[in-house]
């Protein structure tokens, strides 16, 4: 099973503070407890919105909203997607993370075989191979 482990954004983040040297370090010893035990995928800080886009699909036609944005309880700082055999497992990892404050949110990523009870033609049969080969593909 893949999990995705969401950061959210803060004041610090949304303002485009790095993080100290020592922070720096000290998450890179956490990820790689994750390599080492095989279970880290991918991992990734994100900039913050003043430097991102949303495309608003609320109407009609697709609008474009630039950042920044200011519901920042909404907006993720980073990420880790993660395999591991459980979501037991995921919670016991990243409650070892670096933080001192704030949350993670860990969601199961949904696999082809989830949306196995609502396929019932050979098109969405294909698709859900199409999905698994690009996996393969990709390593994910």
């Amino acid at each position: 099973m893949r999990f995705m482990v969401l950061v959210p954004a803060n004041k610090d983040s949304e303002a485009g503070t790095l993080p100290t040297e020592a922070e720096l370090i000290e998450m890179n010893e956490f990820n790689q407890e994750l390599i080492n035990a095989g279970v880290m995928l991918s991992g990734e800080g994100l900039h913050p919105t003043s430097r991102g886009a949303r495309i608003d699909f609320s109407s009609s036609k697709a609008r474009v909203v630039d950042g920044p944005f200011t519901e920042s309880k909404e907006l993720i700082a980073g990420f880790w997607l993660v395999q591991a055999k459980s979501l037991e497992e995921v919670k016991e990892r990243f409650k070892r993370a670096p933080f001192k404050e704030g949350y993670l949110e860990i969601r199961q990523v949904f696999s082809s075989e989830d949306f196995a009870p609502v396929i019932k033609t050979d098109a969405g049969r294909a698709v859900l191979e199409a999905e698994d080969e690009f996996r393969k593909l990709h390593n994910v």
